[in-house]
């Protein structure tokens, strides 16, 4: 049974890394000891090293051990091994770029299935889509695909931003992106504002947090949904 926790930020303004997730990841992993850590995103470019060492010190908050999956000669079956998953947020093409350089979105896609518990935020939170294609990110490298773990049927747009009248801003919104991406793709996808979370737990997808969700479908309005609402209809 998928057990699953799709988080559009890390970290909410003025607040530690993860603070406001730790009494839902209590829960989460309450039967891992250790935590499985994918830090191939690479925030500001930082090295895999540091990413571990700040995941492990939030951790830390609730008696979790973390290890670095760059610390495995086989990442694969440290995958398999894992007792709780996370993917940590950046750059969602280097992660995916990483993902499928080692061989090893397959492995973690079949993992998280199964059961193990599985967090992402931000980057972590845009491969549980079916593509990666409604990222912020830049291209700053190219993956082989744009295909990631579909553990939802839907694309995230985590960090989603609503239209703000008042700036001075001319580029385009995040509304406006998603619906270029309806152009040429049909399935639906979910606008995550920051705060909130999407729950898995088997076949139920329940939205989480304060704040609603934007739902983009193709040739339909969008439309919101509000915090506790079963998601399992969107497909």
């Amino acid at each position: 049974m998928k057990n699953i926790i799709i988080a559009s930020t890390s970290t909410l303004h003025g607040g530690e890394y993860l603070e406001y997730l730790l009494p839902e990841l209590v829960v989460h992993f309450q039967h891992c000891k250790t935590i499985l850590f994918i830090p191939f995103a690479r925030p500001r470019g930082i090295s895999h090293e540091e990413y571990t060492a700040k995941v492990t010190l939030a951790f830390a908050k609730i008696d979790k051990e973390v290890n670095g999956i760059h610390e495995f000669e086989d990442m694969a079956m440290a995958i398999k091994n894992a007792e709780g998953i996370f993917t940590g947020g950046g750059n969602t093409f280097l992660l995916v770029s990483q993902l499928y350089k080692n061989e090893l979105l397959k492995v973690l896609a079949e993992v998280v299935k199964i059961g193990i518990p599985y967090l992402g935020t931000s980057a972590g939170s845009n491969i549980c889509g079916l593509t990666m294609q409604t990222t912020n990110d830049m291209p700053i490298i190219y993956p082989p695909s744009f295909q990631t773990l579909g553990l939802v049927p839907f694309n995230l747009n985590p960090h989603y931003l609503d239209d703000n009248p008042d700036t001075e801003h001319m580029g385009e919104t995040r509304e406006t992106r998603i619906n270029e991406f309806h152009t040429f793709n049909t399935f639906p996808v979910i606008g995550l504002r920051e705060g909130s979370w999407i729950e898995v737990k088997g076949n139920e997808i329940t939205l989480k947090g304060k704040l609603s969700a934007r739902i983009f479908r193709l040739n339909q309005s969008p439309s919101e949904v509000e915090t506790g609402t079963d998601l399992s209809f969107i497909k």
